[in-house]
Parts: structure tokens; C-alpha cells; sequence
């Protein structure tokens, strides 16, 4: 192959690179003729994901089960990969580049709420309700990753119970910690003790939560806005896909699992328990909890009505 100028200034600019890190070019250049050519399945690692299935029974259904919560998670990781381009960007943040990233992550989102059709209706529901008692008490309450997202996204008042928001607006993250309304979700409907689902859950991931809570106090999407708001910028695009943030995380999301749920789980006249305790009548239903990320870009309406059409279509839906 010829030298051509252009092979040639790349060859140069590399010589730059490894000069100035006093290491001999030559060198690397002899561990690229000796490598083997990179493949598609050893890249991704497609035999290691293909093989962490691992289902608890022998039920077919349990397997789509699993992939779909793994899926979940990757798509999870997908939005806080985007939110953390965001955050480190904070200094140099414009409104283009946070815009551009927030679309990123709705399109995440988008993709989860269409596919929860699999969930509610990819699994015979004879085999859900027979594998799931050898999952207790584990819980998809207890994503961690699903945590982060709200974590990142608005300020962490916004995310204790609704009845004690104005009484803790100053209390500490500890305090307001204590109060996080996903708590709530978790207690025994008998006792209202904490159930062991809540507690594993606090117990591997408080600190963590903690940390990012401080971390993200200047950096969540709520305190980004402002920020670019008060610069006086034009934020109204990044506010329109902020909204589709709002209703995807706090309506859309959870109104799909209350589909689930009601599918799976209701029963007349007493409701089936979900696995771990955790109470999914009153924790799922956006209207109960009043989540809403971003209040100051909805109107007084909007957020008295938040989530109610909502709970009615999918009880339309399902009850016939």
C-alpha cells in the first residue's frame, strides 16, 4: 500500500502521541500486526450475556421473566450514562447538549413503557403466579438503578411523601431520606413494619443513595434548568422534553407495572400480594404519590389531575 501524505500524517500524529507519553511507537505498531482481527461476539461479550439466565424453576415463562428484568436494567444504565454526561458538564453545560441528551434518554424510556406489552401479557399467568413465590422476596422494587434515575433528575425534596414535603424542605438528606416515598411501598399492609424486601434494599444501597443525592445537589436536571433559565437562555425545548421525562418516569413507567400488577395480581375480592410485601395498590399509581419532577412547568390543573385519567384507561382496559 502506498504511503500516501495522509497515512503519513496520521503515522506522524501518532509518533506525537506516544512521544509524549515517552513510549515507542514501534512498539504498539508490533502489538497491531500480532492482534487478532476484533469480532462482533467477543466485543459485546454476547456469550457471558447469553449466559446469565438463570431461572429459580422449571417453568418456561420464568426465563422471559428474567430477560426482560435484565433489559430493564440495561436500558437503565443506558439513561444514567446520559445523566452523567450531564452532570460532569455542568460548568460548560449549554442548553443544545443537555436538550440533545434528555431526547436520549426519553428515547430509553419510550422503549421500556412499549415493551412492557411482554410483561403484561408475554407470560401465561398460571406460570407467573407458581415461579414467582421461589423469587421471594426478592422485588423489581428493588432497583437500584431506577432509584438513581429519580435521584438525577429533580431535587430530592421532590421525592419525599408528598404529605411531608413542606414540613422536611429543610430538613436534612438524612431526614428526607428517612421520608422517600418508595419507603411507603414496602411496609407490611398488616403491620406497617418494614418488609425484609425494603430492608435488603436499604442495606445495600443507603449509602450509595446518599452520596449521590450530595453529588447531584447542583447537578440534578431541576437545578440544570434553573440554571440555564436564569443565564437567560432559551430553555423551552429542554423544557418540553423534560415534561416527557416527567410523565415517562412518574406516570408512564408506573402505570405499566400497575397494568402488570392488576393482571397478575387482583383478585376479588382480596388482592394477591406482590412478592416482597411491597403494597401495589397504593405505591404504583401516580395519583396517590403526586411524583412530579419538574412542578414549575406544569400547571395547577395538570398537577391536580396527575395520573388520574391514567389509572381509569388502564382499569377500562383491563376490566372491560
Amino acid at each position: 500500500m502506498e504511503l500516501t501524505p495522509q497515512i503519513k500524517d496520521k503515522l506522524d500524529k501518532l509518533q506525537e502521541k506516544y512521544a509524549a507519553m515517552g513510549q515507542d511507537m514501534s512498539a504498539y505498531l508490533d502489538g497491531l500486526l500480532y492482534a487478532d482481527f476484533l469480532t462482533y461476539w467477543d466485543y459485546i461479550h454476547l456469550d457471558t450475556l447469553l449466559s446469565l439466565q438463570h431461572p429459580k424453576t422449571s417453568f418456561p415463562d420464568e426465563e422471559i421473566f428474567i430477560m426482560y428484568h435484565q433489559i430493564t436494567e440495561l436500558y437503565f444504565k443506558l439513561c444514567l450514562h446520559e445523566f452523567n454526561q450531564i452532570a460532569a458538564a455542568k460548568e460548560t453545560l449549554t442548553v443544545t447538549f443537555f436538550t440533545d441528551r434528555v431526547k436520549r434518554i426519553n428515547a430509553y424510556f419510550t422503549a421500556l413503557v412499549s415493551s412492557f406489552e411482554v410483561m403484561v401479557n408475554g407470560m401465561e399467568k398460571e406460570q407467573f403466579l407458581k415461579f414467582r413465590m421461589s423469587l421471594l422476596p426478592a422485588s423489581g422494587f428493588q432497583s437500584g438503578q431506577y432509584r438513581m434515575i429519580e435521584i438525577c433528575a429533580t431535587d430530592f425534596i421532590r421525592l419525599v411523601e408528598k404529605d411531608k414535603r413542606e414540613q422536611l424542605k429543610d430538613a436534612s438528606i438524612e431526614e428526607q431520606f428517612e421520608n422517600i416515598y418508595w419507603k411507603a411501598g414496602a411496609t407490611e399492609l398488616a403491620t406497617g413494619k418494614q418488609t425484609l424486601t425494603l430492608k435488603q434494599f436499604i442495606h445495600k444501597y443507603a449509602a450509595q443513595f446518599l452520596q449521590l443525592v450530595k453529588d447531584r445537589k447542583e447537578s440534578n436536571f431541576s437545578a440544570l434548568y434553573h440554571q440555564l433559565k436564569d443565564q437567560g437562555q432559551d430553555v423551552s425545548a429542554l423544557a418540553d422534553e423534560l415534561r416527557k421525562l416527567d410523565l415517562f418516569v412518574n406516570v408512564e413507567w408506573p402505570l405499566s407495572h400497575y397494568k402488570s400488577a392488576v393482571r397478575y395480581l387482583e383478585r376479588d375480592p382480596v388482592d394477591i400480594a406482590a412478592t416482597g410485601g411491597t403494597n401495589w395498590q397504593k405505591y404504583l399509581p401516580p395519583r396517590f404519590q403526586k411524583r412530579i419532577f419538574y412542578p414549575f412547568l406544569w400547571t395547577e390543573e395538570q398537577i391536580e389531575e396527575w395520573g388520574k385519567g391514567w389509572v381509569i384507561n388502564v382499569l377500562k382496559d383491563l376490566r372491560g
